[in-house]
């Protein structure tokens, strides 16, 4: 019976052997895999019962592993839209039939369609921001879209929101009231003026004329016009009144605004959307009027020119209008043990019992790593460990056969006794 035992032992470990010789073929062949994590075999023992006096051999088990959550190094590419993550974080592809899956291989060019999609063929996916910061669903994947730069192109959003920062010179003078902007009289003064270019819902530009003036000591009034209605030799009376007004007071001992004065104001652009412009930073201080920042979103139908993305996941496209529009926001996702993932063809990963359940957060949160654009993460095979795992594994695979052979040889003599 331990004839038997022994034969049977050696068949296991060349079994074993051979299936780690598998791994280390798979890590040799996807040493240059973007994304590809090492395989390894790892090997306990069977012990079986014996009765006293005796011994029973056993068998070895193999069990495989794989170096999931080992970063791999980065390279650097001159594509925008080839991503890396450095931390932890997988990204959320889509398969032609709609499965979501996690993977760390991020060389992502555009196909026909548009779509964003890596070497394997599955798309990227994220979240629109065409309607505001996203609402991430922690634990599923309601929200998320295929990424698509065709639909990008050609497109016209009207300006929602802005920024309008300024110095308003504290020792000006104040203009009598019946000559304020606001009253948009022929006379009218103002203590300084700045034109904004914001866009209406088909993308046209609108011209806003921004005029400042001093009402009293510490107070101010800020009143927007539409230049296309304005008198016939320029300026004032626009015809229709101003777009909105509003008046805002300064603290006279730090020349910011005081706690009870508006930090914003909003008005409607014509033909377009309401138009918020935050005023928080105006200052009034012993300076000329001076312009701080002055930005407005919104852009005129243009094609696509560029892709910009942020390590926090921003996908900015760059039109050719030199317009820069945040469209969508990718996010990365984890498990609680990604070693436990389970991996499929095309550089995939899906949850497993052993691994957890998914968790979806963006880059730079919590504890998920960094996007990096123009990367690549590569396979993490050390090449000299795998060769030398080779030649060890050949060599006890020999040994094993070796077992083998010497119980043949023996269960040989047995049979041959009675001849």
């Amino acid at each position: 019976m331990s004839l038997y035992g022994m034969m049977r032992t050696g068949v296991s470990g060349m079994a074993a052997q051979s299936a780690r010789l598998g791994t280390v073929a798979d890590n040799i062949a996807n040493v240059s895999t973007t994304g590809y994590k090492r395989a390894s075999t790892e090997f306990s023992t069977l012990v079986l019962d014996a009765g006293a006096g005796s011994y029973l051999p056993g068998s070895v088990e193999t069990h495989t592993r794989y170096a999931i959550s080992s970063q791999g190094a980065l390279t650097y590419t001159t594509s925008a839209t080839d991503l890396a993550v450095r931390g932890d974080g997988f990204f959320l592809v889509s398969a032609p039939g709609g499965q979501i899956y996690m993977t760390r291989a991020g060389s992502f060019v555009p196909d026909g369609e548009g779509r964003l999609v890596n070497a394997a063929g599955y798309s990227l996916m994220g979240y629109s921001l065409a309607t505001g910061e996203p609402q991430v669903v922690a634990n599923g994947f309601a929200g998320l879209e295929v990424i698509n730069i065709r639909e990008l192109g050609l497109r016209a959003n009207p300006s929602t929101e802005g920024t309008f920062y300024v110095n308003l010179p504290v020792n000006a003078a104040a203009i009598p009231a019946a000559q304020l902007p606001s009253t948009n009289a022929a006379n009218a003064e103002f203590n300084g003026k700045t034109s904004l270019i914001v866009y209406d819902f088909v993308g046209n530009e609108v011209v806003l004329d921004v005029y400042s003036a001093k009402v009293a000591p510490n107070t101010w009034e800020v009143t927007i016009f539409d230049r296309s209605a304005q008198a016939a030799g320029g300026g004032f009376p626009y015809t229709g009144g101003p777009l909105g007004t509003v008046t805002l007071t300064f603290d006279p001992t730090t020349g910011r605004l005081a706690a009870a004065s508006p930090t914003s104001m909003t008005i409607t652009v014509p033909n377009g959307a309401q138009l918020t412009l935050d005023l928080s930073q105006t200052t009034e201080l012993a300076a000329d009027y001076t312009v701080i920042a002055a930005q407005v979103n919104g852009n005129a139908p243009s094609e696509v020119e560029a892709i910009e993305i942020s390590e926090t996941g921003e996908l900015y496209v760059v039109y050719s209008n030199n317009t820069r529009i945040a469209t969508h926001r990718i996010p990365l996702a984890t498990v609680r043990s990604p070693d436990n993932l389970r991996p499929l063809s095309g550089n995939l990963f899906m949850p497993t019992a052993e691994s957890g359940d998914i968790r979806i957060g963006f880059a730079g949160t919590s504890s998920f790593g960094t996007m990096v654009s123009g990367a690549l993460e590569q396979s993490n095979v050390d090449l000299a460990s795998e060769l030398t795992t080779m030649i060890e594994s050949q060599r006890n695979y020999t040994a094993n056969s070796k077992v083998f052979q010497t119980g043949a040889e023996l269960m040989d003599v047995l049979v041959n006794l009675k001849r």
